[in-house]
């Protein structure tokens, strides 16, 4: 059975500069896959292209089998996207921006209601229902963005820093999320922290200069004699040209 996303040769050019370069790997149901590196790596662009948002220079995407660039519509209908940011509508409440999601989704009447009841429940945000987006706090601003990715229980969810801007319990709380949805999910996460890839990953991806440079679970990217956090220092702090 084929993997639920598969990257091939994926290169992204922005004129002289080379964001992502030729990278390769692929994500299969039951793994959630920690896709780490520097600022500038190239984490968020390689997201980006393989949700539909950016065109690939060279090099392809699929979801579910799907190509993004061929057939974008059938690709995004299996994928919950949470970008960098998470734009929303903020004069809307998050009822009713959640709703309006749902209503693009192809939901109606009663089932749009329970999808939106549902994601609610999931990220806890029963409470500020509501409430105007831009009244909220960051960390509540992230929990929307997260609950419009996972509205129509999608298999693959592509999660660009799921947790920035929470506060410890909320943090505790998402990644209990991740752990409970792994085992039906492809789910790509990616982060600038080593205890989440610890926490929630089965595999850690290491990327710098736009090149994958380390692929492996977690514990074996550790060494008797280094953390996973000085492996990844001593890998993403050499030069680009011997990276």
């Amino acid at each position: 059975m084929a993997a639920l996303i598969e990257i091939e040769r994926l290169t992204k050019r922005f004129g002289a500069f080379t964001a992502v370069d030729d990278v390769s790997f692929s994500v299969d149901r039951g793994e959630v896959v920690g896709f780490l590196g520097p600022n500038g790596a190239g984490k968020s662009t390689t997201m980006k292209m393989l949700a539909g948002f950016v065109t690939p220079t060279a090099g392809t995407a699929r979801i579910c089998g799907q190509d993004v660039v061929d057939h974008p519509v059938a690709a995004k209908r299996s994928l919950g996207y949470l970008p960098e940011g998470a734009p929303t509508y903020p004069e809307m409440t998050v009822s009713a921006f959640l709703g309006f999601v749902a209503r693009i989704r192809g939901y109606r009447g009663a089932n749009l209601a329970t999808r939106v009841a549902h994601a609610m429940d999931l990220t806890q945000l029963e409470g500020v229902r509501l409430q105007p987006i831009e009244t909220l706090s960051k960390g509540f601003k992230r929990r929307v963005g997260l609950a419009q990715s996972l509205l129509h229980d999608p298999p693959v969810l592509v999660l660009d820093e799921p947790t920035d801007g929470l506060d410890p319990n909320q943090k505790h709380e998402v990644r209990e999320l991740i752990r409970r949805m792994a085992p039906e999910k492809a789910i790509l996460i990616s982060t600038h922290i080593l205890e989440e890839v610890e926490a929630v990953c089965t595999r850690a991806i290491i990327i710098a200069h736009g090149r994958v440079l380390a692929d492996a679970t977690p514990k074996a990217l550790e060494q008797p004699d280094r953390t996973l956090e000085q492996v990844f220092r001593d890998l993403t702090t050499k030069p680009a040209e011997a990276a």
